[in-house]
């Protein structure tokens, strides 16, 4: 396996890294400690530091050579709220607050590039190293393009990777054109007629009409979205009434919708606004649907998802690596980067077997062993692609 040497000796050092981020785990937008380590860090290491970059962002340039040609290699910072279950040194100093997506893991591996792309400059043209907030549903990346991430620090190609719980460490999954799903959260507001509970004739019932549009919003999948592809509508949250004996005024539904494609998610927002407008009406109720896209599909360019393979399999080994992967049904904010830029999301073994974790888990951990390998995989994207050849 091709871990860069210099990168294997700071394994330790990035390790200490990592877990300090693990113990301090802050929400999106709120990501200041962190982002003060990783601005602090990029100085040492000779990059040009700019921060504030969509709030609580920074982005670390670094130059060699004469050529203007440019990479973006991205990482996110945030943390979830939940309270961590782990009982090892370095979990969480914040109650409700861990790392339970990897995040600290990923932030790492992009610092352990930049210090030794920095010491080496191997490459001749420039690194814009994208350190996003906020990618847990609430806008990192597009409040970082909102703020001209990509008219200051403009690049022909950009990267990310994230860790998979599940794949072994040593291993990495590419995919071609859609990766991951794009992902929408809803709130539905439905409103009838309070009466007595035992006396539902004087009354118009939310709840039941709750149940019905549950059970409707079912049909979409199946009826309106083509079989080849895939989406997913989900119903997570019901909330009416506060007594045994008292027919509520209101109830609200809340949940989320996932597709692979902008297509897919304008049909379902459409027949989800049919549904739910025609079934209130049914029941003499009425009701409103917010319906909020939160990700786009993360969908990677075809030549650049080759070229992100061929870097995996140069640092893993061609075997180690996975080009036509699942689809993952999750969602990811990178995707509104790779909307404005060409680029490739892929991902990092984080193990198998007993022990492995999903993310959003209370007991998950990001595996310290896949920092090298992660930090020489993006230290060989800008290598390979800003040869000095």
């Amino acid at each position: 396996m091709a871990v860069i040497e210099s990168i294997e000796i700071m394994r330790d050092e990035m390790t200490r890294w990592r877990r300090d981020i693990h113990a301090h785990p802050e929400l999106g937008f709120e990501e200041n400690r962190t982002a003060a380590i990783v601005a602090q860090k990029l100085r040492e290491y000779g990059l040009e530091v700019h921060t504030g970059i969509g709030k609580t962002g920074v982005v670390g340039v670094l130059r060699a050579g004469d050529s203007t040609r440019a990479v973006g290699l991205r990482a996110d910072m945030d943390a979830l709220p939940i309270d961590e279950a782990n009982c090892f040194e370095h979990r969480s100093t914040h109650a409700g607050r861990m790392h339970a997506c990897g995040h600290d893991g990923h932030t790492t591996m992009l610092l352990g590039a930049a210090k030794y792309l920095a010491e080496t400059k191997r490459f001749n043209g420039v690194v814009n190293f994208i350190f996003q907030p906020a990618e847990e549903g609430i806008g990192g990346a597009r409040a970082m393009i909102a703020d001209g991430l990509f008219d200051k620090f403009p690049c022909e190609a950009i990267f990310g990777m994230h860790n998979r719980p599940g794949l072994p460490v040593g291993q990495f999954a590419v995919r071609a054109g859609p990766m991951m799903a794009g992902g929408a959260f809803f709130d539905i507001a439905i409103t009838g007629k309070g009466a007595h509970g035992a006396r539902p004739e004087a009354g118009i019932d939310p709840v039941l009409v709750a149940s019905q549009i549950v059970v409707a919003l079912q049909s979409i999948v199946s009826r309106n979205v083509r079989p080849v592809d895939p989406a997913v509508v989900s119903v997570t949250m019901i909330h009416s009434g506060d007594a045994y004996n008292v027919i509520p005024q209101t109830a609200k539904l809340a949940g989320t919708v996932r597709a692979f494609t902008h297509e897919s998610m304008t049909l379902i927002e459409s027949a989800m606004r049919r549904v739910v407008t025609a079934t209130a009406q049914a029941f003499g109720a009425k009701a409103e649907l917010d319906f909020r896209l939160t990700f786009a599909p993360t969908v990677n360019d075809a030549k650049e998802a080759e070229f992100a393979a061929a870097v995996c399999a140069d640092v893993a080994g061609a075997g180690n690596v996975h080009r036509n992967p699942n689809l993952i049904a999750a969602s990811e904010d990178f995707s509104f980067m790779l909307e404005k830029v060409p680029g490739c999301y892929f991902n990092i073994g984080n193990g198998a077997g007993e022990g492995a974790c999903e993310v959003h888990n209370p007991a998950y951990d990001f595996n310290d062993e896949a920092l090298p390998l992660g930090a020489s995989v993006f230290a060989r994207i800008v290598e390979t692609r800003l040869s000095r050849a």
